[in-house]
């Protein structure tokens, strides 16, 4: 009979703690932050990526104590749920409540996708480093004494990242050599950042280059040969 995996929530300070149940259902929250580029004459205004949001992963765990009596001997489910309550609270050599990982098998949501080479190499992982954003605990059953004796967690948890760990995993690329460019009719400063950046919200940065010599940013001359300067 194949062993059962049990989830894990760990920390440095705690070590690893197996949830007594595993949960029947995580859900994973993330987002990306966009800002509206107002071109004139334009349909529509672009999008300009600001930056990404920390994902979140929220789960339910279930905890139950009343297989050792539910009598005057009964056992405080407490002695389980306190053991993931700490996580929000404050470590006094950190001045703030410990990094996390939440993870449970090799088969972790991003787990088969491409290396660091790969587009999408950013998600690959086999765990959600986090810090625990929030947790509500409610107690649903209690012994004849009032101690309680089953217990269910909200669990939120938010994604922890260190600049240098984005910075590797993203291997983010910016044009880092100077460009020369026709302006065709109709073309405005926008598209043509789009083009080289990849950003039509970069067009300032063409507009503001001393070699282009541009008095009116948004009517370009058809004909004229424009500098794109690199992105620092």
């Amino acid at each position: 009979m194949q062993q059962l995996s049990k989830a894990v929530l760990s920390a440095d300070q705690f070590g690893q703690m197996e949830v007594q149940y595993n949960p029947t259902e995580i859900t994973f929250d993330k987002s990306a932050q966009f800002a509206e580029i107002a071109i004139p004459g334009l349909d529509a205004p672009l999008q300009q990526f600001v930056r990404g949001q920390a994902e979140k992963l929220t789960l339910d765990l279930f905890f139950d104590t009343t297989e050792q009596g539910m009598g005057s001997g009964a056992v405080s489910v407490t002695t389980k749920t306190d053991l993931f309550y700490r996580l929000i609270k404050i470590i006094p050599g950190t001045h703030a409540p410990p990094i996390c990982t939440f993870f449970w098998n090799a088969d972790f949501p991003g787990s088969t996708l491409g290396g660091a080479e790969a587009p999408q190499g950013n998600q690959r992982r086999h765990g959600f480093k986090c810090i625990v954003e929030s947790i509500r605990q409610k107690f649903t059953l209690f012994s004849p004494e009032g101690v309680p004796l089953r217990a269910t967690l909200t669990v939120s948890l938010r994604e922890y990242k260190t600049l240098n760990d984005q910075l590797t995993e993203l291997n983010l690329q910016s044009p880092d050599h100077t460009h020369s460019h026709i302006v065709e009719r109709g073309e405005t400063l926008a598209a043509i950042a789009n083009r080289y950046y990849q950003r039509p919200g970069q067009w300032r940065t063409i507009a503001e280059d001393k070699n282009n010599n541009l008095n009116d940013p948004r009517r370009l001359n058809p004909g004229a040969f424009l500098t794109i300067p690199p992105l620092a």
